[in-house]
C-alpha cells in the first residue's frame, strides 16, 4: 500500500461529472503514467464520439503512454496483472470495457468469469492503479434488453472492482465523495499519516477549492484537535467578520507547480499605515501601545482594513519529524514521539497553552530525515510531496475558517537542520547559530553540541558544489519538517492567512520560502526570538523584528501561544476604543464652521433680496464707484439734489449693513 493509504482506486461518476479529470489529477505527479484506453473506436461517422475521444487524448501529458485493450476484454486483466510495482496505470473506463465484453463478436462467453478475472487482477496488483467507471445504478431501468444487459454487467463489474480496490470515490458534479475507506471514528490518539508514512486517514480534508479528496492520494491530513479548556474562558464578543481567506491560488484545482518565482498575494500596503495613524486619534492613555503598534500594522495589512479585529480562529500546526545522524545528538530516543503523542492527547505545555488561547491543535507527521552529513536528508520526490502536503494543510485551515496559523515543531535534530539551512542560504557560521544542548535533566551537554556542529560542517562540505536552489537546500539539508513548514508558509500566503513563527524550523522555512515566493515573509510575524541565535539571525535576514523577549524554554510554538492573548488584546483595543474627546470636539467644531460657507458672505445676506425690485437694477449699479461702506444716507456732494431723491439711495450699497464691507469696518 502506498504512503497515502491506497494503491488501487475506483473512481465512479455519472456522465460529464468530471470523473476522468479527477482521476487524471490523482496521477498528475507521477513521473510516467500508462493510460489504458478501453473504449472501442466506434462509428467513423460519429463525430461527437470522435470529439470526446480527442478531448481525452488532448488532456494527456506527453510523458504518458497509451495502451488500448478494446480488441479483447480479457486483455485488461492481463495488462493489470503484468504491471510492475513502480508503474502507474490509469484505466478509463470500465464502461467501454463492458461494451467490448458484450460485443456479439466476443459472444458466447462467460461474462461473470471475465469480470471475476478482472477483479482478481485488481486485488493482486502491486502497481499504482486508478480505474474510472460510469455509475449507472442511480438511473432508471432501461426499457430495452440490450440496455438492461449493459447496466447489469456494468453494475456487477463496479461491485466486484470496488470490493477489490483499496479506495472508492464517487464524483458528483465535480465534487469528490469518498466512500471507501469511510471516515473512522475519532480515537483518543489516532495514527497520523504524513509524507513518507503509511497510515489510515484521520480526517476528511480538502474541498471544492483545492480539488483534493478528503484523504488525498498524496497523503492523509492529520486530525485537528481542540484541547479542552480548564476552566472554560468566556466567549468573546462577536466582531464583524472579514473576508479572511479568499481563494487565490488552489494547488490541486489549477495544477500549480511549487517552484521559484511564484506570484502570490501581498498584504495591503495602505491598510497598515492607516491603522497606525488611526491609533493616534484614539482615547488611549499614556504614550500608547509602544512596540505593539506593529501588531496592529501587521493585522491591518493582512486583513486588508485599517480597523483590524482580533484573530478568533487560530490553529497550531505541530510538526513532528526527526533527523538522523549527528543532528540529533543529545536528544533522548523516542522523546519527540512522546511529545507528539502527548499533544494529541491534549496534554503537555503546548496543548494547555492552546486550550487557554482557544486555539485548535493539529499534530503533523513529517517524513524522517536521513543523516545530512552522509546523504541527502530527503529525495527530490519526498521534497515535492512534503511541499504539497504543507500547502494542503494551509488550504485545509483556510477552508475551515482559520484566521491565524502558528508554526511549531517537536522533532529531534531540528536546530542543526535549521542551522544548516541558515548557513547555506545566509552564509552563517554553524557554531555561531547553534544553541547549546540542554538535556532532559536540564544539564548542558557540550559534547553533544560539538557533534551537532560537526554534522552541520560535514553536511555543508558534502554539498559544497551543490546548487543552493530552494528545493535542493530542502533535499540536502532541510529535511521533512522544514520542507512541510515551507509548504505551509506558501499555502498560507496563497490563501492570505498570517502565520506566527516561533523557533528554528519556522524561520528556516521562511528563509527557503522567500526563494520560492518572496511575498511569503510579509505574512509572517515573530513574537520572540527565544534567545536562540539561529532565530535572531534569520529574523534579521527576513526583516522580522521580535515583539517581546520572554525566552521561554517550553518548545517551539509555546512562546507564540503565550503572547497570543496579549496580541488579541491589542487588536481589541484598536478596534473598540473611541476617538479622544479633544480630537472629536475639534472635528465637530471644524465641521460646524464649514457648514455656512456655501450660503454666501453673511448670515443675513439673504434678507434684502426679497425687497429689492429687479427693475431698479440700474439704480443699484450707479453708486458702486463710491465704495462698499458709506455710513450715511445723504447723496454725494457732487450730485445735484434735484436729480435723485434721497430715499432712493438705500437701495444701493447702504441697504446692506451686513455686507462684507460693513463687517470689515
Amino acid at each position: 500500500m502506498s504512503v497515502d493509504g491506497w494503491n488501487t482506486l475506483l473512481v465512479l461518476g455519472g456522465i460529464r461529472s468530471g470523473k476522468s479529470e479527477f482521476a487524471e489529477s490523482l496521477v498528475a505527479d507521477a513521473p510516467t503514467v500508462r493510460y489504458v484506453a478501453t473504449a472501442p473506436a466506434g462509428d467513423p461517422e460519429d463525430t461527437e464520439w470522435a470529439t470526446r475521444l480527442a478531448a481525452h487524448r488532448a488532456r494527456r501529458p506527453g510523458s504518458w503512454t497509451t495502451e488500448e485493450t478494446a480488441a479483447d476484454p480479457r486483455r485488461l486483466a492481463e495488462v493489470i496483472a503484468a504491471a510492475e510495482p513502480d508503474e502507474t496505470l490509469l484505466v478509463d473506463d470500465l464502461g467501454g470495457w463492458v461494451t467490448v465484453l458484450l460485443d456479439p463478436a466476443h459472444q458466447p462467453a462467460d461474462d461473470p468469469a471475465t469480470i471475476a478475472e478482472l477483479a482478481a487482477a485488481v486485488r493482486a496488483s502491486t502497481a499504482r492503479l486508478v480505474l474510472v467507471s460510469p455509475e449507472v445504478g442511480l438511473s432508471l431501468v432501461p426499457t430495452t434488453p440490450l440496455g438492461r444487459a449493459f447496466t447489469d454487467a456494468l453494475g456487477a463489474t463496479n461491485r466486484a472492482v470496488a470490493d477489490a480496490c483499496d479506495a472508492l470515490v464517487l464524483i458528483v458534479a465535480g465534487q469528490p465523495a469518498w466512500l471507501k475507506p469511510a471516515a473512522p471514528p475519532r480515537p483518543a490518539a489516532p495514527p497520523q499519516a504524513g509524507p513518507g508514512q503509511a497510515a489510515a486517514p484521520a480526517q476528511q480534508a480538502g474541498g471544492p477549492a483545492t480539488g483534493q479528496p478528503p484523504a488525498t492520494p498524496e497523503q492523509a491530513l492529520p486530525e485537528v484537535l481542540t484541547p479542552d479548556m480548564a476552566p472554560p474562558l468566556p466567549a468573546p464578543e462577536p466582531v464583524p467578520a472579514a473576508d479572511w481567506a479568499a481563494a487565490t491560488v488552489a494547488l490541486g484545482a489549477t495544477g500549480l507547480a511549487i517552484q521559484p518565482g511564484m506570484e502570490l498575494p501581498m498584504p495591503d500596503d495602505y491598510a497598515g499605515p492607516q491603522a497606525v495613524d488611526r491609533l493616534a486619534t484614539l482615547d488611549i492613555p499614556g504614550a500608547g501601545l509602544g512596540v505593539l503598534e506593529r501588531v496592529v500594522d501587521f493585522a491591518a495589512a493582512t486583513q486588508g482594513t485599517p480597523t483590524p479585529t482580533p484573530w478568533d480562529s487560530v490553529r497550531v500546526l505541530l510538526l513532528h519529524g526527526d533527523h538522523a545522524g549527528g543532528a540529533s545528538a543529545g536528544a533522548a530516543p523516542g522523546e519527540s514521539a512522546r511529545r507528539a503523542r502527548q499533544a494529541r492527547a491534549g496534554e503537555g505545555a503546548l496543548a494547555r497553552l492552546a486550550a487557554e488561547s482557544r486555539a485548535s491543535l493539529q499534530v503533523v507527521e513529517a517524513p524522517t530525515s536521513a543523516a545530512m552529513e552522509d546523504e541527502p536528508a530527503l529525495t527530490a520526490e519526498q521534497v515535492e510531496s512534503a511541499l504539497r502536503y504543507g500547502w494542503r494543510l494551509a488550504e485545509q485551515a483556510a477552508d475551515a475558517g482559520v484566521q491565524l496559523l502558528v508554526l511549531a515543531a517537536c522533532g529531534a535534530g531540528t536546530e542543526p537542520a535549521a542551522a544548516a539551512v541558515l548557513a547555506a542560504t545566509a552564509g552563517a557560521e554553524p557554531p555561531a547559530v547553534l544553541g547549546r544542548v540542554v538535556t532532559e535533566q536540564r544539564e548542558i551537554d557540550d559534547a553533544a553540541w560539538m557533534v551537532r556542529c560537526a554534522a552541520v560542517r560535514d553536511a555543508l562540505h558534502r554539498t559544497r558544489r551543490s546548487s543552493r536552489d530552494a528545493k535542493d537546500v530542502l533535499a540536502e539539508l532541510g529535511g521533512g519538517d522544514i520542507t512541510v513548514a515551507t509548504g505551509v508558509l506558501l499555502g498560507a500566503t496563497a490563501r492570505r492567512i498570517p502565520v506566527l513563527l516561533d523557533g528554528p524550523v519556522g524561520v528556516a522555512a521562511g528563509l527557503v520560502s522567500r526563494d520560492l515566493a518572496g511575498q511569503a515573509r510579509h505574512w509572517c510575524l515573530l513574537p520572540d526570538h527565544g534567545g536562540q541565535p539561529a532565530v535572531r539571525l534569520a529574523a534579521d535576514v527576513l526583516g522580522l523584528t521580535p515583539l517581546v523577549d520572554l525566552r521561554l524554554g517550553l518548545g517551539e510554538g509555546a512562546t507564540a501561544l503565550a503572547t497570543l492573548p496579549m496580541l488579541r488584546s491589542v487588536l481589541a483595543l484598536a478596534a473598540t476604543l473611541p476617538v479622544h474627546p479633544s480630537l472629536a470636539g475639534a472635528e465637530a467644531d471644524q465641521e460646524e464652521f464649514a457648514e455656512p460657507e456655501p450660503a454666501g458672505p453673511g448670515p443675513t445676506s439673504t434678507e434684502p433680496e426679497p425687497v429689492r425690485p429687479p427693475a431698479e437694477e440700474p439704480e443699484f449699479a450707479e453708486p458702486e464707484p463710491a465704495g462698499p461702506g458709506p455710513t450715511t444716507t445723504e447723496p454725494e456732494p457732487v450730485r445735484p439734489p434735484a436729480e435723485e431723491p434721497e430715499s432712493a439711495e438705500p437701495d444701493g450699497p447702504v441697504a446692506a449693513p451686513d455686507s462684507p464691507g460693513r463687517r470689515a469696518d
